[in-house]
């Protein structure tokens, strides 16, 4: 009989007996596809959000204007970048930038996500060409953090969930970050409950530490963006 243990075994048990299935997120710039293995409905880190996938998209358009050497918008530079995703789940949109030409990244969740994530490396491994890893990162750990280089993208998809993250994840971001590093943040309006309330407080942490910039629809992808998902750039103040 398998045995599983304490939080992080409650979900490898769930992973184990779940309904998974493979999402196929399409790259037609690269001519390549993501295959993402998810639930097919679930907490947070093991299902693809729209958040991420507009993210995603849009990392998709900067990347083919920059490309074609299109210079009307300030696009986000994958090439030559480590781009480091926190909260990743399924690590789409750090999987999605190895795809479009990153020359680094690191995915990163809590330990019971890193089977997702390292299946979802493994099973994309051939279409990338730089080195991609999963690792082990709770917010507010500063140790955890300690060896990774400073990132030039950090990228964030629909992680403002509970109000006990919001402080361990902006201290997370300050202290990852240096004076050139992007952070690229996409969340999901939502009107219910506390969340009005969450975005609120998330923005106010931000803005003690951040300079904020949006990214306006016309500078998403045209087919991946929606009124209701917003995406942000940050800088260190």
């Amino acid at each position: 009989m398998e045995r599983y243990c304490g939080t992080a075994g409650l979900l490898q048990l769930i992973l184990a007996h779940s309904i998974m299935f493979t999402r196929e997120i399409e790259f037609e710039s690269v001519g390549k596809s993501l295959l993402l293995s998810q639930e097919s409905e679930g907490e947070v880190g093991c299902v693809v959000w729209d958040a991420a996938i507009v993210l995603a998209k849009c990392l998709e358009h900067h990347t083919l204007l920059h490309n074609q050497q299109t210079t009307n918008i300030n696009h986000v530079v994958l090439s030559g970048s480590h781009v480091v995703e926190l909260g990743a789940g399924t690590g789409c949109v750090g999987l999605a930038a190895a795809l479009l030409g990153a020359s680094r990244v690191t995915i990163t969740d809590l330990p019971q996500f890193l089977p997702l994530m390292n299946k979802n490396i493994l099973q994309n491994q051939d279409k990338f060409e730089c080195a991609v890893e999963a690792r082990e990162l709770t917010w507010g750990n500063t140790e955890q953090g300690v060896d990774l280089s400073t990132p030039d993208i950090i990228v964030v998809a629909d992680c403002i969930y509970y109000q006990e993250s919001l402080e361990p994840l902006v201290s997370t971001l300050g202290s990852l970050c240096g004076r050139s590093t992007t952070i690229i943040l996409s969340y999901e309006e939502r009107t219910t409950g506390n969340k009005p309330q969450l975005q609120h407080s998330f923005f106010e942490l931000m803005d003690k530490h951040f300079k904020r910039v949006q990214i306006p629809s016309e500078e998403q992808h045209e087919l991946y963006r929606s009124s209701d998902i917003h995406l942000f750039k940050f800088h260190l103040r």
